[in-house]
This record gives structure tokens, sequence and C-alpha cells, in this order.
């Protein structure tokens, strides 16, 4: 033997959480691993991420579950085309979800709240149906819709939960609605 640990070596000292140990099993196998995933599928973003997601599986405690029962590639090969074909079946259940949102979806969708703002700008009282908002409502207003902040980002500014940011930003949109329309 050329001196380099053995596989199963490498396993038991990668379950004990050392690191060189896994950077080695890495090395020696990540490639390998890749050109047979790729034979299978010609996504290599999608290969790259299974081939990410099986060795950090084994990281987080899949060595611990090898029993030296039978050649170790073997074992890698297995737990990567797993992950590959749930990779596919996620990906293949997101396709056809979009199909089926697809068919379902409206050609002149509803105008947004925020199309309606927009609209008052031009045509109606913007300024006076704002001004009749609560202080509360117009704050959360101002911060989700004119200053393109998330509910969270909002949230924070604010110094609210992010569920109230939701409800007072419904609120507001309603009394918009009704005065606006």
């Amino acid at each position: 033997m050329n001196g380099s640990p053995r596989d199963d070596d490498l396993l038991a000292r990668v379950a004990a959480g050392d690191r060189a140990a896994f950077e080695t099993f890495y090395r020696r196998h990540a490639g390998w691993l890749v050109l047979r995933l790729r034979h299978r599928c010609a996504d290599p973003t999608m290969v790259d991420d299974v081939v990410q997601e099986t060795f950090l599986g084994i990281w987080r405690g899949g060595a611990a579950r090898y029993r030296e029962q039978g050649d170790v590639t073997g074992w890698l090969w297995r737990i990567g085309s797993r992950r590959l074909v749930d990779a596919l079946r996620k990906q293949g259940a997101k396709e056809r979800l979009r199909q089926v949102l697809a068919r379902f979806r409206v050609s002149t969708p509803e105008p947004s709240a925020e199309d309606l703002v927009l609209r008052g700008v031009e045509h109606g009282d913007l300024a006076g149906a704002i001004g009749r908002l609560s202080p509360e409502l117009r704050a959360v207003l101002q911060a989700t819709v004119l200053d393109g902040l998330t509910t969270g980002e909002a949230a924070v500014l604010l110094g609210i939960p992010a569920g109230t940011v939701k409800t007072r930003a419904m609120r507001a949109r309603q009394q918009l609605r009704q005065e606006l329309a």
C-alpha cells in the first residue's frame, strides 16, 4: 500500500468529526461521483447540488452509518444516485405544478391595491385618501408600498411584528380601495 488511508478508515475518522479525513475522502471520491451522475443528468447545476448534498449528509452523520459491508464506492454511489432521483422528482413535481397553475392563470388579472393607488395619483384624491388613514396604517403603507420594503424589513423599521405589518397593510389597502373607487 502507498501509505494513504483506506476509505473505511477515513469514514471512521469522519464519523468522529475529523475534517482532514473528510477532505481527503471528498477529494478522493467527488470527481468520479460527478462524472457518473452527469451520465444520468444533463443539468450540471443539479449534479453539483446532489454531490454537495451527498457529502454533506456523510459529514452530518452518514459516515457513521457505513457498516464496512462492501465497497465504499458502491455505498457512496447508492447515496448519490438516490439523492439525484429525489432531486429529479422534485424538479418534475415543480414543473407539473407550474403546468397546472398555468391552466388557471387569468388573462386579465384584477388590479392590485398598488395599481389602484398609482391610478389614484393620476385620477383621484390620493393625498386626501392617504391623509385620512390612521398614522399606523399610513406608516405601514409608506414602508411597504412607497418605500418597497418587505414585510420583515417594514416590521424591523416600525418596531412591530411582521403579522401586524400584514394586517395594517391589508386594512390600509381596503380603505384606499373604498376611497379611490
